[in-house]
Parts: C-alpha cells; sequence; structure tokens
C-alpha cells in the first residue's frame, strides 16, 4: 500500500476528509459508473463525448449545478462550462453574477461598492484541457465536478455558499483527437502519450494560448465573453503541465519581470494564493510545489489564459504538474532535494501514477475554493479597489515608469552631478525629468473612421471589445486637441476598469534588460516580450493627453463591430478598390471565384480595378468587408487580368503551428488552398497542380550560416512509420538536404513561385544566392563571426522596417511597417545582406535607423541597421520570396498580411499559362 492510500485511509478512520473525500449525496452519477473507470486510473483517459454526456447528467441530476454552453469549437462542438454553487445561490445567479460585474467595472462609489462585497459571492473560474496533450487538465474538471456534486462535507457545503464556481472545459476538440488517440491502443499496458496526426486545435495546438487579446479562435472568444463580459471572476485558474524536473507542481507566486501595467495588489493577492496552495500541500503531505525562481514563468506577458486576467485586476493562477496515464518516473535530482523558498518541500525520486497528478489537482483547486470562501468579501472589494485605482488613474496627470525612461533618468541625474550641477538635471530634479508634460500617460485614445484601413481597425476594436474593454463611438464630427474626426471615429477612454489592458494595445511594452549577470546570457521571456495589438494590425490611432468628450455613444460591452457596407455607385468604366485595405483581398477573391474580371493598377498602388460585371454583382462581392468601390477613371491603366492562384501550404505530421495560423488567415480572407506534406513536395510533381508553395518557418531548418551563435535550426524528425496507422503514413516526411532543395528548384524552374518565411526563408542561401547574414562581426583575425546572443537578442517584440515602395509585393503597405519579430526562445529571424547590383534579387524590408525597436526588448538591436529582411529574387521561369519573420504571427500581424497576399495574387498572375 502507498503512502499517500495509507494517509488517505488513516484520514477516513478519523473521520477527516482530503479533497476528494466526504460524505456523498445520492443520485450523482459517479465517474465510474459512466466511464466505466475512475478518474486518474493509469492507462486510460476519457474522450470530450463522453465527458459532455457526463457533465449533462450531472447538471441534470444535481441541484449544485447549471450548465451554459458557451459556443461552438472551431470543430462544432458544444463548449460548455459548468456552474457550481449551493442551490439557494443558483437561485439568484442573475444577481450574483451582476454583482460581479458592477464591482469589476468599479463604476459605483465606495459606499455602494462595500455593500455589494458583503452580499456578493466570490467568483472562481477553473478551467482544465487547454493543452490537449496535458491530459491531466481536462480529467481533474471532470473529478472537481464529482467531487462538488457529491461532497457533502463542512467545508464543501461552506464553498458552494460562499462561492460561485465556473467550471470550464477550454478544448472540447483537443480532448477527443488526444484520447482517442492514446486509446486507439487496445492493450492498455503498450498505450502511450505520443502525437497524433494533427494540430490539437485545428489552427493554432498549443499556441490557443496565446491568442486572448486577439482571439481570433473560437474557443478564445467563447471563454473571453464568458470571462470579460459576464462573469468577471476575481480568480481565474488555467491547469497545465508540467513541472521542473524533480518537482510536482509549480504554483504561485511567479518570477520577475511583471509588468508595471497592472496594479500592484494582483502580485501581492497572488503570493496569497500560492501561500495558500503551499500550506495546503503541506497540510496533506503532499511535497514537491514548486515557485518563483523556480520555474520560467513570470507575470510580464499578456495574451494567455491566465496572464490576461492580470490586466482585468483578476488574479491569474497557473499550475504545471506532472502526470501521465502511463505510469512515469519522478527523477532523483540532487539539486531539488535542499529546501528554499522556491521548493520547501522536495519530492523524493519515484514512480508517479496518473491518480496522483488528479490529487494534487484537486488540493490546489481546493486550495483556492477555500481561500475564495474565506475571503470573499476581501476578493470582491478588492476587484473594485484595483478598477477605482485604474479609473482614477485615467481620469488624472499620471505617469507610468519605465526602464526606459528610468535609466534616462538617472543618466541625466548623473551627468548633471558630475560634468554640469549648475545647468544639468540634479538628483533631486529626476522625479520632476519622469513628469514631463509630454510624457504623460494618455487619457484616451481616437481610432480615425477616415483611415486608409477602417476595416481592420473594426477588427481592433472587436478585439478590445472580446476582452471587455469599454469602447465609444463618435455619433458625428467632432474636435479634440484641435485636430477634426469624422463621424463614426472610435474612442477608448483611459478612465476605466481595465485600463491596464487598453494601455497593453496602445502603448509600447518596455520589457527591462534581464541577463543571469551583468555581461551574461539573457533570460528569456516567457512568451513575447513587446506585442502592442495596434502596432501589429497598422491601426491609425491619436493619443490624447488632456481631459475631452464629445458626441460619443457607449457600445455595449462585447457587442462586435462590422464594417459598413457602402453603396456601390455606377460605373460604365470598372470600379478601383483600394488595396490598402486588407479586406480588398476577401471581395477580390470572391471576384475571381465568380468569373469576374479583376486587374491591377500600378500607377495607384496596386489597386484593384474590377470590371465586366454589375453593379449589383459587385455590392454582393463587397457584403461585410466594409470596402468602398470608386468609379474608374477613364485614363486608369491595369495590368493582365488576375487569376485566383492554386495555393500549396506546406504542413507536416503532428501539425505546424505556425502553417496552421498561416491557414485561418487564408481561409479568413478567402483564399482556397491545398495542405501538402513533404512526400508529396519531395515527389517533384507540385507544379502541374499549384501556382505558389508557401513554406511558413519551421519547414526547413535555418542554415547555421544565417543563424546568431548557437541558433542555427533543426526540423523535426518524423516518427517511425511502424508507429503510426497507415492512413497517416503519407504525412511522415521532412524537407531537409538536397533532395529538397532539388525538388524546389524544379517547382521554381517551371514556373512556380516559393514564399518562405522564418527559418524556411535561409532557402535562399541553400539555392546557391549570394545572401550572407548581417548579424557578424570581425573576431581578432579578421574574420566575420556570428553575434553572440550577449551581442545580440530579441525575443518577440515589434519592429519598424521601411518598405521599398517601387517593389509591387509592397503594394498598399505603409513606407515604414511595424513587424513582429523574433529571434529568440524558439524562433529564428535571419536578417541579411544582399550583393550590389543584382536586378535578378530585389530587397523589400530593410531596416534604415540604428532604433528599430517599437515594442518589446531588442538587445544590440544597432546592428540590424542596414540589413535586409525580406527580399525577392528570380529562380528560372519562377520566384523565390523570402521573409525573415512570420509575416501572418498567430493571425495577429493584420499590418504585413498584404505582404502574403500579393505574393500569391502576383503567383496566380504569373502561373496564367499553367491554369489553361
Amino acid at each position: 500500500m502507498g503512502f499517500f492510500e495509507t494517509l488517505r485511509r488513516s484520514l477516513l478512520v478519523a473521520g477527516l476528509t482530503l479533497a476528494g473525500v466526504g460524505t456523498l449525496q445520492a443520485a450523482v452519477p459517479s465517474p465510474k459508473s459512466h466511464f466505466g473507470f475512475d478518474i486518474g486510473d493509469d492507462y486510460m483517459l476519457a474522450n470530450y463525448t463522453q465527458t459532455e454526456a457526463y457533465f449533462r447528467k450531472v447538471a441534470a441530476s444535481s441541484d449544485r449545478f447549471r450548465l451554459v454552453e458557451l459556443g461552438k469549437s472551431s470543430e462544432g462542438r458544444p463548449q460548455l462550462m459548468l456552474i457550481a454553487s449551493s442551490p439557494a445561490n443558483l437561485a439568484r445567479l442573475e444577481e450574483y453574477r451582476g454583482i460581479s460585474e458592477r464591482l469589476a467595472r468599479a463604476r459605483d462609489d465606495a459606499q455602494a461598492a462595500r455593500a455589494l462585497a458583503e452580499q456578493g459571492k466570490a467568483v472562481v473560474w477553473i478551467d482544465g484541457g487547454l493543452h490537449a496533450n496535458e491530459t491531466v487538465g481536462p480529467h481533474q474538471l471532470i473529478e472537481t465536478v464529482w467531487q462538488l456534486a457529491s461532497r457533502d462535507d463542512a467545508e464543501t457545503r461552506r464553498i458552494l455558499d460562499d462561492t460561485i464556481v465556473l467550471l470550464v472545459h477550454a478544448n472540447p476538440d483537443g480532448q477527443e483527437l488526444y484520447s482517442d488517440w492514446y486509446m486507439r491502443e487496445p492493450v492498455p499496458a503498450k498505450r502511450v502519450l505520443d502525437k497524433p496526426q494533427r494540430l490539437y486545435q485545428k489552427y493554432a495546438g498549443h499556441d490557443n494560448n496565446r491568442d486572448f487579446y486577439m482571439a481570433a479562435l473560437q474557443e478564445t472568444r467563447n471563454m473571453n465573453l464568458a470571462m470579460y463580459t459576464r462573469w468577471y471572476p476575481q480568480i481565474v485558474y488555467n491547469h497545465h503541465q508540467a513541472a521542473p524536473k524533480g518537482t510536482v507542481i509549480v504554483i504561485p507566486p511567479y518570477r520577475d519581470p511583471y509588468n508595471y501595467n497592472i496594479d500592484p495588489m494582483i502580485p501581492v493577492g497572488l503570493e496569497a494564493l500560492g501561500s495558500a496552495m503551499n500550506l495546503r500541500y503541506l497540510q496533506e503531505n503532499k511535497p514537491g510545489a514548486v515557485s518563483k525562481g523556480g520555474s520560467v514563468y513570470s507575470t510580464w506577458w499578456n495574451g494567455g489564459l491566465r496572464t490576461m486576467p492580470y490586466f482585468h485586476n483578476m488574479l491569474g493562477v497557473l499550475t504545471e504538474i506532472v502526470g501521465n496515464p502511463t505510469p512515469m518516473q519522478i527523477p532523483y535530482l540532487p539539486e531539488r532535494q535542499l529546501p528554499d523558498s522556491n521548493l520547501p518541500a522536495p519530492v523524493t525520486a519515484q514512480t508517479w501514477h496518473f491518480r496522483q497528478s488528479i490529487d494534487y489537482s484537486l488540493t490546489a483547486n481546493w486550495a483556492l475554493l477555500d481561500y475564495a470562501s474565506r475571503h470573499r468579501e476581501q476578493l470582491l472589494w478588492n476587484i473594485y479597489w484595483m478598477g477605482r485605482n485604474a479609473i482614477a488613474r485615467g481620469s488624472t496627470d499620471t505617469w507610468t515608469a519605465s526602464p526606459t525612461r528610468l535609466a534616462e533618468a538617472a543618466a541625466q541625474a548623473k551627468a548633471a552631478t558630475t560634468d554640469a550641477p549648475q545647468d544639468g538635471l540634479g538628483p533631486r530634479q529626476v522625479a520632476q525629468w519622469l513628469q514631463r508634460p509630454d510624457q504623460r500617460d494618455a487619457r484616451g485614445y481616437i481610432i480615425p473612421a477616415d483611415q486608409a484601413d477602417l476595416p481592420t481597425a473594426v477588427a481592433f476594436v472587436n478585439a478590445l471589445q472580446l476582452a471587455g474593454v469599454e469602447v465609444q463611438r463618435a455619433s458625428r464630427a467632432f474636435v479634440v486637441a484641435g485636430k477634426s474626426y469624422p463621424a463614426g471615429s472610435f474612442v477608448v477612454r483611459a478612465d476605466q476598469a481595465f485600463r491596464a489592458h487598453v494601455r497593453d494595445m496602445f502603448e509600447p511594452q518596455d520589457h527591462p534588460h534581464d541577463f543571469e549577470y551583468e555581461g551574461g546570457p539573457p533570460i528569456a521571456p516567457y512568451d513575447s516580450a513587446g506585442w502592442t495589438l495596434a502596432f501589429q494590425m497598422g491601426v491609425a490611432f491619436d493619443r490624447v493627453l488632456e481631459a475631452f468628450d464629445g458626441p460619443f455613444a457607449v457600445l455595449p460591452v462585447g457587442q462586435l463591430q462590422a464594417p459598413a457596407d457602402v453603396p456601390v455607385p455606377a460605373s460604365s468604366r470598372g470600379w478601383l478598390l483600394d488595396a490598402r485595405v486588407n479586406n480588398a483581398f476577401i471581395a477580390v477573391n470572391r471576384l475571381l471565384k465568380a468569373g469576374a474580371r479583376v486587374s491591377r493598377v500600378p500607377s495607384r498602388d496596386g489597386a484593384f480595378l474590377v470590371a465586366g460585371l454589375e453593379a449589383d454583382a459587385l455590392a454582393v462581392a463587397l457584403r461585410g468587408t466594409g470596402v468602398a468601390a470608386a468609379v474608374a477613371p477613364a485614363d486608369v491603366v491595369a495590368e493582365a487580368p488576375l487569376r485566383a492562384p492554386r495555393i500549396a501550404l506546406w504542413d507536416r505530421y503532428g501539425g505546424s503551428m505556425v502553417s496552421g495560423w498561416t491557414r485561418l488567415v487564408l481561409e479568413n480572407f478567402g483564399f482556397d488552398y491545398e495542405v501538402v506534406y513533404p512526400q508529396q513536395i519531395l515527389a517533384g510533381d507540385l507544379r502541374q497542380r499549384f501556382d505558389v508553395l508557401l513554406l511558413p518557418s519551421g519547414a526547413l531548418p535555418l542554415p547555421a550560416e544565417l543563424a546568431i551563435e548557437g541558433k542555427a535550426g533543426r526540423t523535426p524528425a518524423s516518427p517511425d512509420p511502424a508507429t503510426i496507422p497507415a492512413e497517416y503514413r503519407s504525412m511522415l516526411g521532412e524537407l531537409q538536404g538536397e533532395p529538397a532543395v532539388a525538388a524546389l528548384r524544379q517547382f521554381m524552374g517551371q514556373g512556380g513561385h516559393v514564399v518562405a518565411t522564418g527559418s524556411s526563408s535561409g532557402l535562399a542561401l541553400q539555392l546557391g544566392l549570394p545572401v550572407a547574414s548581417h548579424l557578424r562581426k570581425p573576431d581578432a583575425a579578421g574574420q566575420l563571426k556570428p553575434l553572440s546572443q550577449r551581442e545580440y537578442y530579441i525575443p518577440g517584440s515589434v519592429l519598424e522596417v521601411a518598405v521599398d515602395k517601387a517593389q509591387p509585393l509592397n503594394w498598399g503597405l505603409p513606407a515604414r511597417l511595424d513587424v513582429y519579430f523574433s529571434d529568440g526562445r524558439w524562433d529564428n529571424a535571419p536578417v541579411l545582406d544582399l550583393p550590389a547590383g543584382r536586378a535578378d534579387i530585389q530587397p523589400l524590408l530593410r531596416f534604415d535607423g540604428p532604433r528599430p525597436l517599437r515594442s518589446g526588448w531588442a538587445w544590440g538591436q544597432e546592428h540590424l541597421q542596414g540589413g535586409v529582411l525580406a527580399a525577392e529574387a528570380g529562380m528560372g521561369a519562377g520566384r523565390l520570396t523570402f521573409f525573415g519573420t512570420d509575416i501572418t504571427f498567430r493571425a495577429q500581424t493584420h499590418a504585413s498580411f498584404k505582404l502574403l497576399f500579393n505574393s500569391l495574387l502576383q503567383a496566380g498572375a504569373t502561373g496564367t499559362a499553367a491554369h489553361e
């Protein structure tokens, strides 16, 4: 008998309970009666079909639950949320939801808010299954539902009386895929949790936890609407795997840096929750909980399920636990055996069973629920108080400190003290220097309705709406700070409870220089260092520093906007569609599929000339896009008509996230495509079927010659075909070496167009083009050597590049473009030198200054100056276009989408002969 089972039985004899032990209520079906096994049994997983049915049974048989369908998943499954509370609370559920909303929005005065906090119930969100290969998550959710339905001990009754628990399945499609894949082996002891053939979220896979401020995925939209426009939980608990080796579970608090936009009560609150969890683990003799510097997780980044709550005054909790339905080992690591503040109770090396992970997860759930019950009123008051702080800061002149501004102030103070104490800035003047009037925080942001690409601005507003941000719209023209704005412009005020999120979407991030030691290697941010969404989407906006007002109508929170249809004027010569508008490509794709005549006009920045159809037919193609059609002038000169490009998109067995996000972008903008795998490419027959082949980052490894020190790329090896069902073996293989280069050279030699991004852009060198890495410097012997990460390090950030407007692939782009760029922990973003005087190789994007950073962290950014980020080269009858960065990054970078779209349409135009 194991230690935990002995402890469990001893506590039962003594009349005590652990999480998951208690007097059972009648009539509620147990997991074993439904699934045929106990949750946590080795070698056993439930799929989502079974889980959904169980949730519905529990809701139908228990008076402690309400079942809510949040919406459909990307594959059409219902995404469910079970609401657990006492029957008395459920009878007043809408009242308590309203209290939670009012306190989160923080518009009441303090006296009214205090009364609401006394009356309300703490709302706690607990999810599972977001990352489907992390199988503990959905199974602890099932067991938690069972425990809340069946336990009748005093603690559980108190929790149900004091709290409203939102139990959310985060990825129905993924659980179905992974559980069925694992259970396909009929012999339990032979089951292995390996990778199935495709992504466990249709488009994003693991990146489904990188989508929350953009909400490009259906599941994200469902959860955001529930969290930020309906329930406003004070605690959001996001279950994940896995813990660092030699530990069991990562718990809060997390390591620095934390984002300076969030309220300081957030990190302090996380410490309190972490203490509650750690104490309960120690009380139940469950060692192995690690926090703070014991793991890589921080509170800097926005965009994850547990991190975006910080910017909404909610306590976002992440745990990362070990566990596998197939028994695994906790290894012995000497460095993990000495207790410290990160790991107060080391765990011994042992064989670890799935049920142990379930039990640890239940302990964490009950620790948070117990905390929420005991501190119900304080949690409700705290979210109100943080909201009031945000509103107050947005209503007055404030200055937000950032690493760069503080460093500049320190330098000014030092210079004033040592060099010019009479005239310079002394130490006592630092605060005054930091609070210069022009450096004030914005009182609000205005998104003009007369910008070039208003439909994309509307998409940005919808992302804000899905995050619960309060947005207003002007009913007529108005003037602010001497500037005129048209009716229909959007206004986002800073004096709102979610001000931190507003700032994070409009203002640049300024990540601190974070190194292991002075002069040492950088410490990688957990994800992006900079992400300002308005920059990534290319949205024009104005920062307003003074209080302002106007004819503004408040949009209902969460109400999504649609670009207004514009009437099509009568014309006998045809119409022009503005190529600066991303949605114009939706209309063009509809028109091409309908057989309409569409051409491009070089003299008008690549505008689309549409001719040969009636105005009503064009209006149908434009419906829902917000694109305006202008009457074509008599002297307009257009190129040959376009053809719908035949697009092949690389993917691999197991699925590429970059390819998946590209699929989503192509579908959203109406491009048809076919996914191809390495074996099909290597077979060498693509040109008969396709005009263009997309090779997203990861399709090809980055050659060492183009990488910074230690960052040469590699592609994952395919699994052994013998372990894969026969119907999926055609998806296996890799694009590497001379066979891959020869197949791609043949495709382009026959007139095909290859578009390569990120690591795959290294194909230019493999094809023999005279390109070289720009990120080198001479060593002592005068030999050029790659820069090291001590000299140059740019994790995911937003950088500005110069756009060569003479190139057709840049039609519709501004002269200066913000791009997402990453040469950090997971990515390779080559920056190149091109030979001079070669007409067959044309640069598209270039770094033309020493400080291209717009948002994030760019150590050694001066090394980028003069480097080329994108270029195009003729290859026989075809063409290679290569981008050093991912131009469709996570379906967020709307500003750079036209680089892809123009490449595709150009391939269709040059592929005319192959179409006929």
